[in-house]
C-alpha cells in the first residue's frame, strides 16, 4: 500500500490509479511542483460534489477512476452548457475560466485524480471532506459556498 502524500517537488514513478483507489480523502496533494500539481480526490455518494466553481488561473484535469459523475463545464454560472455522465477510464478537461462541477451520481464513492497547471493548492494538502477544504482554503473560486 502506497503511503499517500505529496512527494513532490521530488522526482518519483508511482501507481497513479491505485492511490486513487486507496485515498479515502475528499483531497489529497499526491505531487506539487513548480509548474503543476496532482491531487486525489474521494466524492461521496448520495450527491456529493466539487461543487460549482471557476479557476480564473488554473487549467484542471480530471480523470475517474472510479464511479460514475456528472460534469457541468460553461462559460457563464447560469449557462453550464456541457452536462454529461461520466464513468471510470473518462476525462474532463477543464480550461481556465470555465465554471464548473462534479458531481457523484452513483452509489459507490466516486475515485479521481486532478492535475493543475499551474499549482492550485499548498504543498501537502489534505483535506478528509469538502467542509474541511472549504474550512482551510475558503470560499470556492467564484462562490461564496
Amino acid at each position: 500500500m502506497l503511503e499517500l502524500k505529496d512527494y513532490g517537488p521530488a522526482p518519483c514513478a508511482l501507481d497513479l490509479r491505485q492511490a486513487a483507489l486507496e485515498n479515502e480523502k475528499y483531497r489529497e496533494t499526491l505531487w506539487t511542483g513548480d509548474h503543476f500539481q496532482v491531487t486525489l480526490m474521494c466524492i461521496p455518494a448520495g450527491g456529493g460534489d466539487i461543487g460549482l466553481e471557476i479557476h480564473h488561473d488554473n487549467d484542471q484535469f480530471i480523470y475517474l477512476v472510479s464511479g460514475t459523475g456528472r460534469v457541468q463545464l460553461g462559460k457563464e454560472k447560469d449557462k453550464l452548457t456541457v452536462d454529461k455522465i461520466v464513468h471510470a477510464g473518462e476525462a474532463v478537461f477543464i480550461p481556465g475560466n470555465t465554471w464548473h462541477n462534479v458531481t457523484n451520481a452513483g452509489a459507490e464513492p466516486m475515485k479521481c485524480f486532478s492535475l493543475y497547471a499551474p499549482v492550485k493548492h499548498a504543498h501537502g494538502t489534505t483535506e478528509s471532506t469538502k467542509e474541511d477544504a472549504i474550512a482551510q482554503e475558503g470560499p470556492l473560486e467564484g462562490s461564496n459556498e
